[in-house]
């Protein structure tokens, strides 16, 4: 039987980075690392830039970006990314060859290879930004981070996946106390900031089926979060649900760096 491969390289707000493969297609989900990183991250999974196919991007904050620029002039990657992301992406990411420069769209399947990416879009401060749901063969992989609230576009596109990738980003309190200046800390719990752990976990009773077999918490905020904290809280409000992690589903911390989880689908 085919298989997918599914890795998360970084997923943090320092940078994110996640692979998605087959056999015969690998591609990589944001490049927000230097590409000296995501380079190493790769050669954990034995693999080098020479052996990815495409690199889709989610929107152009740097932690998403940083290292796009680089791997795609180094080994003649092309990029992906919705029309608002790339007229605001070009500072951050360099020159682009016109021939590695390709526009998704919402809602509209791109198919490389065997694999097929449809965008759907996510509310987030950024120009236009989209999660992405991913298949292949007959497993689907959802990623949706960056996203200040969830909406029903969202759950229907994290509905009956195999795997899923959701933001857990910050413990409320932690930032009502913590060291954000006031603005920045409006804009973390905004509508278009990011998701909170309890947030998460009221948006995963909502998408939990029996296909679901992988929840990775994402996007943890350094300063803003623990990853025994995000697993704790999450995992009390699913098993108020009468679901028992590690039993119904399989549930993970994102590392925010170095390939911390590998899984085969």
């Amino acid at each position: 039987m085919a298989k997918v491969e599914f890795a998360t390289i970084a997923s943090g707000s320092k940078g994110n980075c996640v692979f998605i493969g087959t056999e015969n297609t690998k591609i990589l989900v944001d490049a927000g690392l230097s590409g000296k990183k995501v380079e190493s991250g790769l050669s954990e999974l034995g693999l080098t830039g020479e052996d990815i196919d495409a690199i889709f991007v989610t929107h152009e904050h740097n932690d998403h970006v940083d290292g796009v620029g680089i791997l795609s002039r180094r080994y003649d990657i092309p990029i992906y990314a919705t029309e608002g992301t790339w007229d605001n992406m070009p500072s951050k990411v360099g020159e682009i060859r016109y021939c590695n420069k390709n526009a998704v769209y919402a809602g509209e399947p791109c198919v490389i290879n065997d694999i097929s990416l449809c965008p759907f879009e996510i509310p987030h401060d950024a120009a236009q930004p989209v999660g992405y749901r991913i298949s292949a063969f007959d497993k689907t992989v959802t990623i949706a981070t960056d996203i200040g609230h969830i909406t029903d576009k969202i759950i229907e596109n994290t509905h009956d996946c195999d795997l899923l990738l959701l933001e857990s980003n910050h413990d409320v309190e932690m930032v009502h106390s913590g060291p954000y200046p006031y603005p920045l800390k409006r804009r973390v719990l905004s509508d278009f900031g990011h998701l909170s752990n309890e947030n998460c976990g009221k948006a995963l009773k909502n998408v939990l089926c029996n296909r679901l077999k992988y929840i990775l918490l994402g996007h943890l905020s350094s300063e803003n979060n623990t990853p025994i904290l995000a697993y704790n809280t999450v995992k009390n409000i699913l098993e108020n649900e009468g679901l028992t992690v590690g039993g119904d589903v399989n549930m993970y911390v994102a590392a925010p760096f170095g390939v911390k989880r590998r899984i085969i689908l």
